[in-house]
């Protein structure tokens, strides 16, 4: 009897365009998160860099470098003058192996070289494995190797001598002798590929393990870096061009506008998102001002219910329920839109690029919206109802 006399106080035409408008708001903000969510990987496979607004920075080479090698390394005044400029957030020196010789070998693949290693912070590297650790005393040593390095081997260096591609897998597993001579001193160590980068052109290993190198083979002297990664506020500030031209800096000006491009694109989902949330906000306001309508032009009603005996969390449930009702089934009609605009795009995705979709994540957003959607609204309907009657 009670809903009865309730269903006529409602007005479906607000009820409808909560919906539609709560619908709207979800489709767009889940829409957003998914493409976001299923892109991500791939922009951190272009990179084995944490932060996309790291750039590496070199001084220009010229004929002239080599009557004064000094000039290509910065020094602590120009480090600081980068350091003082507010489109910079942090720099971090390049360390290098100095004044002692690196040797790589390897009895299975029937090579050696001399080689170079440098190091940055681990901060900077995105690296899972476990191996990427060394302690004094450990005879292996993790290396990073450029992805370039091992595409000129395959398609230029293997293929002219007649030696074996080797894939990133295949050299993953392979073991190489590192042999480190100077000081009058030499030692060798079992080394390994543990990674590959595609944004630093270096071939890295372990910080602590090139500091000990260093003092234990090398001059004892601190060099200044002839490399700096620099990374930046905003990769889009005009300014930081101006500023690389008038000190006669250079860096990957490709990187740098992949920078440009995952920031844009970053900014463009936040920009979507926040519209999404300001939707999502307008419905709730929307159908709040409704029920607040309709409590106000059947105050009476609601009172006398009262008055009769029942409970406000009595009065408020029928309330509750359809709100509930038409919340749930708008998140839901966005969930399927949500899984129809993803099939479309992810066979794609899969096709060119080698990772795997999995739709856990968006039930688990839908769960989370609905569940505090719900609570949200229940408890201000019933707040509202229990102002009114008690006020």
């Amino acid at each position: 009897m009670i809903w009865k006399l309730q269903k006529k106080t409602l007005l479906p035409l607000q009820i409808f365009g909560y919906g539609i408008t709560l619908c709207i708001g979800i489709t767009i903000a889940l829409i957003t998160l998914t493409i976001y969510t299923d892109l991500k990987p791939i922009l951190q496979s272009e990179s084995n860099v944490f932060n996309d607004n790291a750039v590496i920075v070199n001084k220009k080479i010229s004929i002239l470098s080599n009557i004064n090698k000094d000039k290509i390394y910065f020094t602590e005044e120009e480090l600081r003058d980068f350091e003082d400029q507010d489109f910079v957030k942090e720099i971090t020196k390049f360390n290098k192996a100095t004044n002692f010789k690196i040797f790589l070998s390897s009895d299975i693949f029937n090579i050696g070289s001399e080689l170079f290693f440098e190091s940055i912070p681990d901060k900077y590297l995105d690296i899972e494995s476990d191996d990427w650790k060394w302690v004094k005393g450990s005879d292996f040593v993790p290396i990073m190797m450029p992805e370039d390095y091992l595409k000129l081997y395959n398609l230029g260096f293997a293929e002219s001598q007649g030696m074996p591609l080797l894939s990133e897998k295949v050299i993953s597993k392979a073991k190489f002798d590192v042999h480190l001579s100077g000081s009058n001193k030499r030692q060798s160590f079992k080394g390994g590929i543990v990674g590959f980068s595609s944004k630093i052109n270096s071939i890295l290993v372990p910080e602590e393990f090139l500091n000990w190198a260093n003092k234990e083979f090398g001059n004892h002297k601190e060099n200044n870096p002839s490399r700096i990664l620099v990374e930046f506020t905003n990769p889009n500030d005009e300014r930081i061009i101006e500023f690389l031209k008038e000190h006669n800096y250079e860096v990957n000006k490709e990187k740098m506008e992949k920078n440009k491009l995952i920031f844009f694109f970053k900014m463009a989902f936040v920009f979507v998102f926040v519209i999404a949330l300001i939707i999502i906000l307008l419905s709730i306001t929307l159908i709040l001002l409704s029920i607040n309508l309709i409590f106000q032009k059947n105050k009476a009603v609601l009172i006398n219910l009262y008055l009769l005996g029942y409970q406000i969390k009595q009065i408020s449930y029928y309330y509750k329920l359809l709100i509930s009702i038409v919340t749930l089934f708008s998140v839901f009609i966005s969930l399927m839109i949500t899984l129809m605009v993803r099939s479309v795009y992810s066979e794609k995705l899969v096709s060119y690029f080698n990772f795997e979709i999995s739709n856990t994540f968006i039930y688990t957003n839908v769960m989370i919206i609905s569940v505090l959607l719900l609570i949200l609204l229940n408890i201000l309907i019933e707040r509202k109802i229990r102002n009114l009657i008690l006020r």
